[in-house]
């Protein structure tokens, strides 16, 4: 199968979040399983040129707000997939990949108009005809639209499908009514049945109309975002009509990055045979390194994440103050900034028992996912989350909320169907957040075992998007046959 993966990152060139790592991880997984893919993302400036093999493919000209502008593709092959960049200065070649010091750039409508359009041209330039095109959030969820509309007649894309992924429908990349004519797309366009939504041109609901086949993330964040208006954003009702076309796929973890028998970052390696010594080793390293105490029979909480009201930190404070003493903490995060004045005040309040370190380390991200007895991830919804699985491999036993794909990976009872590897709480919930962490703090060592012995692997998502893939080809062909009729 021919495949093409658009997304505005993926590791290892650009990352702000998990989206990256799952674009990455999946391409690798479906070009070692034999197929033909192809990654299309932006050249940022973090994307080294020196990276790159072959320089500039080719200039590529595309249409934007009835002009024309001209961009480059660069390319290279990495492992299983060949990857192309576009590369397009006054887009693209600034600090940030969407916006700085914590405003999205104003003309993100126009960066990505343009990302997407070549993406599809760039098929083109190079000759690689996808039987589907995949594609991820709103960033590149005008291709859809694009193949409906503005190639719907054009053989080269005629029998190409599209599967759009939404990672999190918080995101929707909402616009002025201006972009919609950037985009190229008419008048009639800008109505409540097309792709206007609240008098702005969305790019995530012209995706969810077009696209062949949907999904997100995990089984319970498809249905809460078709059954709740929390959740739904507004696209609830739009996402029931098509809850035909709409599946939960639950992400998988690259299980040769994170693998605590093999981690480089790791000063002692283990596994789920032998993780005692292994995690009190890297335990031991944590305390040190955050200047905690020295406590091996203090229960240590990590919490590694991008700070924000969704992942429901502020609630995290409010439990885990009271029981510093029972515990200790570490915290790994960016993003909000009142959370990160809190958390930076709690570690000034109680020295040696708790820590917050600002910003991304890796090298301290493994470490900390290896040496904490508990991982708190108490969030409002979450699509996915792979924080609690990368955990949960290094013998971290999570306690988290019953949202969405935490939901689907970590029980409390074995009654789930599901070996007990984690503790849980409702969503929103201070008290029973902090109910549940007594519940760990009792209770943890017990189930370090079945946290490690859970699979999270890509095998079984990247057979489920293959069966969506061919789903969509069906509806594509489909289509066109009613078409012609």
């Amino acid at each position: 199968m021919k495949i093409l993966i658009a997304a505005s990152e993926a590791v290892p060139f650009c990352k702000t979040g998990g989206l990256a790592d799952v674009v990455g991880a999946l391409g690798q997984k479906l070009g070692a399983a034999g197929h033909d893919v192809c990654l299309v993302l932006p050249k940022y400036r973090r994307v080294e040129a020196s990276a790159l093999e072959g320089g500039i493919a080719r200039p590529i000209e595309l249409p934007l707000g009835g002009q024309k502008v001209t961009a480059s593709l660069r390319f290279l092959h990495r492992r299983a997939v060949s990857v192309y960049l576009v590369d397009y200065p006054t887009f693209y070649d600034r600090e940030g990949l969407y916006g700085f010091d914590g405003k999205d750039y104003p003309d993100n409508d126009r960066r990505f108009i343009l990302f997407c359009r070549a993406a599809l041209e760039g098929c083109r330039a190079v000759g690689f005809k996808p039987d589907v095109i995949h594609c991820h959030d709103w960033q590149t969820a005008l291709i859809p639209a694009y193949l409906k509309r503005s190639y719907g007649s054009d053989p080269f894309f005629a029998d190409t499908a599209s599967v759009l992924t939404i990672h999190n429908l918080a995101y929707q990349g909402n616009f002025g009514r201006e972009a919609l004519d950037q985009a190229g797309f008419s008048a009639e366009d800008f109505a409540s049945d097309r792709f206007e939504y609240y008098g702005k041109f969305s790019f995530l609901k012209a995706g969810i109309l077009c696209a062949d086949r949907l999904s997100t993330v995990s089984a319970t964040y498809a249905r809460e975002i078709q059954e709740s208006e929390e959740r739904g954003f507004g696209f609830e009702g739009l996402l029931r009509k098509r809850g035909s076309d709409l599946e939960g796929i639950l992400n998988g973890i690259d299980t040769e990055l994170w693998n605590p028998e093999t981690d480089s970052y790791l000063p002692a390696r283990f596994s789920a045979r032998d993780h005692a010594r292994g995690k009190a080793v890297c335990k031991r390293a944590v305390q040190k390194e955050a200047g905690l105490r020295l406590e091996p029979q203090t229960p240590l909480v990590g919490i590694v994440s991008r700070l924000d009201y969704q992942k429901g930190l502020d609630l995290a404070i409010a439990a885990i103050a009271p029981r510093l003493g029972r515990c200790q903490l570490a915290v790994l995060g960016e993003g909000d900034a009142a959370l990160q004045q809190e958390f930076a005040s709690m570690a000034r309040r109680h020295p040696g028992m708790a820590h917050f370190r600002s910003g991304f380390d890796e090298a301290f991200a493994h470490l900390l996912y290896a040496g904490c007895d508990l991982f708190l991830m108490p969030s409002r919804f979450e699509p996915c989350g792979l924080g609690q699985m990368i955990a949960m491999r290094y013998g971290g036993v999570p306690v988290v909320t019953r949202t969405g794909g935490l939901a689907d990976t970590v029980s409390e009872s074995s009654s789930e169907g599901r070996p007990a590897n984690g503790f849980v709480a409702k969503p929103g919930d201070t008290q029973d957040l902090g109910a549940a962490l007594d519940r760990a703090l009792a209770g943890y060592a017990g189930r370090v075992k079945a946290a490690m012995e859970s699979r999270f692997s890509w095998d079984q998502s990247v057979n489920a998007y293959l069966e969506l893939y061919r789903k969509a080809i069906e509806s594509r062909a489909g289509s066109a046959t009613r078409g012609r009729r």
